[in-house]
């Protein structure tokens, strides 16, 4: 009697606490992500968290450090290639800004990508297309889109999901839109010199003319001419300000404005920044600040 009454026991702790432990709290066996998405850098990586937002099983890691900034050159390393490994989905930014997209492929040729820039108008500058779509936010808008539903594509799911974040994050992007247009309309003077040329798609949104970029990739410092072509330029055009960016030493700006008596401010290419979902909006907002200061 009493030995069967412990093996009834026995065999109600082998039901009861199994059960217990998958629906509590301290479950062995968490819930895994279902799809993990990779971003190729930090403004992809904005516009992707905003389209995701608590959609469940959906997780999203950058690739590049936050830090890192353009893609320019950028050379895979190995901890980049363990994140990719894990990757069911990569969202890059394309038009030509991932260079080392081949390399991706190549080693995982079933990967499923998703071209933010898919179907926009490219500018080119001597026949090669400037990546930097995401500064224009009629273009931003745009590629939102293309993540949305190049998402819902693969994981159609959360095709609700998506398409509902993406209205939300498209709404707020069209007010910072009609702000930044509001915000510009007393300059009249809107000839500007930037640090590189990361601005051509946000001065065709908002009307400004972009004389002369100072350097035209990060890091490939200005000849004696090219500098002497900018302070001609400078001082042909009566320019207000110089513009470097925050993400890069200002040096070549600093010897223009020297030889000019300009001032140089700081305009940012959101390439960098909190990862958060309000850091590209916050970013545009302190752009037009920054242009209001140097040009009224």
């Amino acid at each position: 009697m009493k030995k069967n009454f412990l093996k009834l026991i026995l065999f109600l702790c082998l039901i009861i606490i199994p059960g217990c432990q998958r629906d509590g709290i301290t479950s062995s066996t968490p819930d895994k992500t279902k799809i993990e998405i990779t971003t190729s850098f930090y403004p992809v990586y904005i516009s992707t968290i905003n389209i995701t937002k608590d959609v469940p099983g959906v997780h999203v890691v950058n690739l590049t450090k936050p830090f890192t900034g353009c893609l320019h050159d950028y050379a895979l390393t190995a901890d980049n290639m363990k994140t990719m490994a894990s990757a069911d989905i990569f969202v890059i930014n394309g038009a030509g800004m991932e260079a080392f997209l081949d390399k991706i492929i190549k080693e995982q040729p079933e990967l499923k990508i998703v071209d933010a820039s898919k179907n926009i108008e490219l500018i080119k500058h001597e026949e090669e297309s400037n990546p930097h779509v995401w500064l224009s936010i009629f273009y931003l808008i745009k590629q939102v889109r293309n993540i949305e539903e190049g998402l819902s594509l693969y994981d159609p799911s959360n095709k609700d999901l998506y398409k509902k974040n993406a209205d939300i994050y498209i709404e707020k992007l069209g007010k910072l839109k009609d702000e930044i247009n509001s915000g510009l309309k007393g300059i009249k003077d809107r000839n500007i010199i930037t640090f590189h040329e990361a601005f051509p798609y946000f001065a065709k949104d908002f009307n400004v003319n972009i004389l002369a970029v100072i350097e035209r990739e990060p890091g490939s410092e200005p000849n004696a001419r090219e500098l002497a072509e900018t302070i001609k330029i400078v001082k042909k055009n009566k320019v207000k300000a110089l513009f470097a960016e925050p993400q890069y030493p200002s040096s070549s700006a600093d010897v223009i404005a020297e030889e000019t008596g300009i001032k140089v401010f700081r305009l940012d290419p959101a390439v960098t920044g909190p990862m958060e979902p309000d850091a590209y909006i916050n970013i545009m907002k302190n752009n037009l600040k920054v242009l209001n200061e140097a040009l009224k």
